[in-house]
């Protein structure tokens, strides 16, 4: 259905025009070049964003970012901003792992510098900062403790010892949204949360030692500290079973209220509630409460990451934080459509903020060039650091790509496949994998995702965002 309606507007634009029969409000806008968009047809997710189209008070197109796949309601790699005061909001367009997201930190180091000693850099990496599904964290909280946790995100975390206050100016929103209710965060959120700060988790989690190795705009790089050679890490992990558990007790309620009401939609995965309601409310806040709790979380791993390497290295040794970027959230913030400014609430599941440069939520420091992106590829290939563009601005809600795109399922990817074959293969290219699990092997092999590069293109042509530097790996730690 959606294939047959597919338009294409230019080389890295297509177009589902609005559809009023099947309960469409407004189109769909696909980024993609040719070559992503047949990989984009063999799943559900062009379907999931027309089914997006029709919530109650979308603006603007449903989006869809060049790396797109099939997800929970929502795809994975959309983005839809609905009127803040009329429309709705959905926890399936944040998604269960709410404030995913990636944070970058550089090092002192250079890749020749680091490369003799990896395979104990990593070891003692994988003994700090504990992954797989079960983990739990090495930072024991009494319940009162975690709610502040819950209202103050990565500042808990800098307040009782766990980082500087430089860590928390770097992070977006400051490592905290406003609005937290920790006591809209169910009983049992909170038990599967306490134990699990300072995790990965599993799934596509992962903490990666990388060097840069390519540089493509200087100042920008100058400005974030990054040099051609130089080591960085990339921490991407999330809100582990309490953001989980979120989206489950608040999928399950709206669904129970829709009727109250009167809201029809072509998929229950979509569930939602007007965002000015008492449901909508208490969702939004404990949205909060867990994003804030991922900030912290991630803020937790980079304090084992610095003691890691200061084992190994020496007391000279520093990380800094370039910037901490969340992936799956829904905020409020202001946007100018068809020429007026409007209050929406931006669902972003999969996707990335890229603020222009100028924009006063962008750190200071790094105003003149715009809001930081980071881009993971896979284990094997690359990531990139982008900067965002006014285009996305004007086109996308200050929204870019989050990933390279999942392109099998992971049965798919992990038949056949055997895991210290794969490891060993990783190794003869350098890239030492330390894993709690075969299958956190098996399923983020690079064959499993879309090519990094020919999405980075597709943003960076179309004006969304700009590279910076493409990153390579030295080392993974998986769940």
């Amino acid at each position: 259905m959606a294939d047959a309606r597919l338009q294409r507007i230019d080389e890295y634009r297509y177009r589902i025009p609005r559809d009023q029969t099947v309960g469409m409000r407004t189109d769909v806008v696909v980024f993609a070049s040719a070559p992503l968009i047949e990989q984009i047809r063999k799943d559900q997710s062009l379907v999931q964003a027309m089914n997006v189209a029709t919530l109650p008070g979308i603006v603007g197109p449903s989006l869809a970012m060049p790396d797109i796949h099939q997800g929970y309601g929502f795809p994975i790699g959309g983005v839809a901003a609905i009127d803040a005061e009329q429309g709705v909001v959905s926890p399936g367009g944040v998604g269960f792992d709410i404030n995913c997201g990636v944070r970058l930190v550089r090092t002192n180091l250079s890749e020749s510098a680091v490369r003799p000693r990896l395979r104990e850099l990593i070891d003692h990496i994988f003994r700090e900062v504990p992954c797989g599904a079960g983990s739990q964290g090495r930072i024991h909280i009494k319940r009162n403790e975690l709610d502040n946790v819950l209202r103050k995100g990565a500042r808990w975390m800098v307040e009782n010892g766990y980082g500087d206050v430089r860590d928390t100016q770097f992070a977006e929103a400051g490592g905290a949204l406003d609005g937290a209710l920790p006591d809209k965060v169910s009983d049992r959120a909170k038990e599967r949360g306490a134990p699990q700060l300072g995790t990965l988790g599993s799934g596509n989690h992962f903490l990666e030692v990388q060097y840069v190795d390519e540089v493509h705009d200087g100042p920008a790089a100058n400005t974030m500290g990054i040099r051609q050679g130089q080591v960085l890490v990339l921490i991407h992990s999330g809100s582990r079973g309490l953001g989980h558990q979120v989206c489950t007790d608040y999928v399950a309620l709206m669904n129970q209220v829709m009727p109250k009401y009167k809201i029809t939609l072509p998929d229950r995965q979509l569930a939602c509630a007007p965002a000015c309601s008492e449901e909508g409310k208490a969702y939004l806040g404990a949205m909060a409460a867990a994003a804030n709790f991922a900030w912290a979380n991630r803020q937790a791993i980079m304090h084992f990451l610095r003691d890691a390497f200061r084992r190994v290295f020496g007391g000279d040794i520093w990380l800094d934080l370039v910037y901490d970027v969340c992936h799956n959230i829904a905020k409020h913030e202001t946007h100018s459509v068809a020429g007026r400014k409007c209050e929406v609430l931006v669902h972003r599941k999969g996707a990335t903020r890229a603020f222009p440069p100028g924009h006063r939520e962008t750190p200071a420091e790094y105003r003149t060039i715009g809001q930081p992106v980071f881009v993971p590829g896979s284990m094997g290939t690359a990531s990139w650091v982008l900067v965002g563009r006014q285009g996305a601005m004007e086109e996308t809600f200050g929204s870019v790509c989050h990933g390279a795109g999942r392109l099998m399922s992971r049965t798919a990817v992990r038949k056949g496949k055997d895991a210290r074959q794969e490891q060993r293969k990783l190794e003869e290219r350098g890239i030492i994998v330390r894993a709690e699990s075969r299958d956190g092997i098996l399923e983020e092999l690079p064959e499993a995702y879309k090519n990094v590069d020919e999405v980075i293109e597709v943003v960076h042509k179309a004006g969304l965002a700009q590279k910076v530097a493409r990153l390579r790996p030295m080392g993974v730690i998986k769940g």
